[in-house]
């Protein structure tokens, strides 16, 4: 028969400390997590303008360095969506409504969605990303929008 020890320990309790104001900030605590990730990911406001994304989510959306993105509208700035067919069509507004940052940001709920982006350059192979967002919250309700990439 097994014979088993145990011993007790004092449990730690890290030291809790109130938030500053800045910590508190839902958004601003998620911009400079997306900021430091290594992850491909993205976290644009309310009116659609980048707050922050990852060096690697600027690499697989074809959008140059994060501080040439950072501050522009998604959609006005460099990211250039096609649609799936055989022509390559740019994406028209209604149907960037439908992409999953978007669609978070204002449903209020989670979206997962296919994206086709134009890479740069007009030899350059176009790059399909699965996409996953969630929206962000501050005082209860949607500041944002928190996205995942992944390329496919």
């Amino acid at each position: 028969m097994a014979h088993v020890e145990l011993s007790l320990s004092e449990v730690f309790a890290p030291e809790s400390r109130t938030p500053t104001e800045q910590e508190s900030d839902n958004v601003g605590q998620w911009s400079a997590t997306v900021s430091h990730a290594d992850e491909p990911c993205l976290l644009i406001d309310s009116d659609t303008r980048v707050v922050a994304i990852s060096s690697s989510g600027c690499r697989l959306l074809c959008l140059g360095a994060p501080e040439d993105v950072v501050g522009l509208p998604l959609l006005e700035g460099r990211l250039r969506l096609l649609d799936f067919t055989a022509a390559r069509g740019e994406l028209t507004e209604q149907d960037t409504d439908k992409i999953p940052p978007l669609l978070a940001l204002h449903s209020g709920r989670l979206a997962r969605g296919l994206l086709r982006i134009q890479a740069a350059g007009e030899d350059a192979p176009d790059a399909t990303v699965d996409a996953i967002s969630t929206p962000v919250l501050a005082t209860g309700a949607v500041a944002g929008s928190l996205t995942f990439f992944s390329e496919v």
